[in-house]
């Protein structure tokens, strides 16, 4: 191998651990995406208020009843993702875990997700699930971007690769049984993450991951999209369809160009 000694650290850290986190090194890219999230949002609800962006956001549930959430979520999601420079911003809020771990040729989710978590509502909830489990590529990772700090039951939680790697060998018994029962059985060994706004997550979607009721007192809101090498293989996502190159460099575009002189159509 290659690579620095920092790379190398960085590799063994995802690898054993099955996800890393580090302060993002284009702070102007991430506070340029909450500022965005933040603008629409208050256009959206007509909201004129001089509020700074972490406290409203923490606090939104005092505003928008549970009942108006998702509809609230959905207008946001598209209003973000009709900016082209979200994604750009994205990327470079990311990169510095990106090119080490999936590599400098990348293809990119086309739209970034928006997860919004209040305080005790069970309506936002998401099961205990690998992403590999309904199809998507083993190559896939996620970049997972915090709003607002981002702890206990107010984040989520992954269940680490050796843990996972049992879980694997004892699939057979959870044939007949629910996403819950799985939860329950491995629940003390699921690892909670613990990231600040500031950070960048980046974990390995075929660990099984999910959330829980938030019991904190302050609402999570959360973005997460998915990145993988160009010339990876990919799964029922594929490429123009989910994904879009974003990174392909000049002997990548001219090799699957490239048809050698005199081969049969």
């Amino acid at each position: 191998m290659f690579l620095t000694p920092e790379e190398d650290d960085l590799t063994n850290e995802y690898l054993r651990k099955g996800f890393v986190i580090r302060a993002s090194n284009d702070k102007a890219s991430l506070e340029w995406i909450r500022q965005t999230v933040f603008d629409l949002s208050k256009t959206i609800l007509e909201d004129t208020s001089d509020d700074a962006a972490h406290d409203w956001l923490n606090k939104i549930h005092n505003q928008v009843p549970v009942s108006e959430l998702n509809d609230f979520r959905v207008r946001l999601i598209h209003a973000i993702n009709e900016d082209v420079e979200l994604r750009v911003n994205y990327y470079r809020v990311a990169r510095a875990l990106l090119d080490p771990i999936v590599g400098n040729e990348l293809a990119m989710q086309m739209r970034v997700n928006l997860s919004i978590q209040y305080p005790d509502d069970a309506s936002s909830l998401l099961p205990i699930h690998a992403d590999v489990w309904s199809g998507d590529s083993p190559f896939e990772v996620v970049v997972w971007i915090p709003l607002v700090d981002c702890f206990k039951t107010k984040s989520m939680f992954l269940l680490p690769p050796k843990e996972t790697e049992e879980l694997h060998s004892r699939f057979a018994e959870f044939r007949n049984k629910t996403d819950e029962d799985i939860f329950r059985e491995y629940e003390e060994k699921m690892m909670w993450i613990e990231i600040k706004y500031g950070e960048v997550l980046l974990f390995n979607q075929n660990l099984p991951h999910g959330n829980r009721v938030n019991r904190e007192l302050e609402t999570r809101w959360s973005l997460n999209c998915r990145f993988k090498s160009i010339l990876s293989p990919y799964g029922d996502k594929k490429l123009g369809e989910f994904f879009e190159p974003i990174t392909m460099r000049a002997a990548t575009r001219i090799g699957i160009k490239y048809d050698l002189p005199g081969a049969k159509p």
